[in-house]
């Protein structure tokens, strides 16, 4: 996440992470969970930079950021915005 915001580590990147860590988590990398939630983050935030930039930075792939994501969203009911 700092590659990607530098210190500016939205709040609610972590609180995604908090949230659904016990159960979300089973048998998903860490790494890819956590680009998925800064990812989900900056979309709310009106960031506009792709899966393939959060996924690089992870070091996993963008199917695997797409699935963190999608799986994010939908366990914590997250309305993404639409551009």
């Amino acid at each position: 996440a700092e590659k990607i915001l530098g210190n500016r580590l939205p709040d609610q990147s972590v609180e995604m992470l908090k949230a659904k860590k016990a159960g979300l988590t089973a048998g998903k990398d860490p790494a890819g969970l956590a680009a998925a939630a800064v990812y989900v983050a900056s979309l709310l935030h009106g960031d506009n930079r792709t899966q393939k930039d959060f996924a690089v930075a992870a070091g996993v792939t963008e199917v695997t950021v797409r699935n963190r994501y999608k799986e994010l969203a939908k366990a914590l009911d997250i309305k993404i915005p639409v551009k």
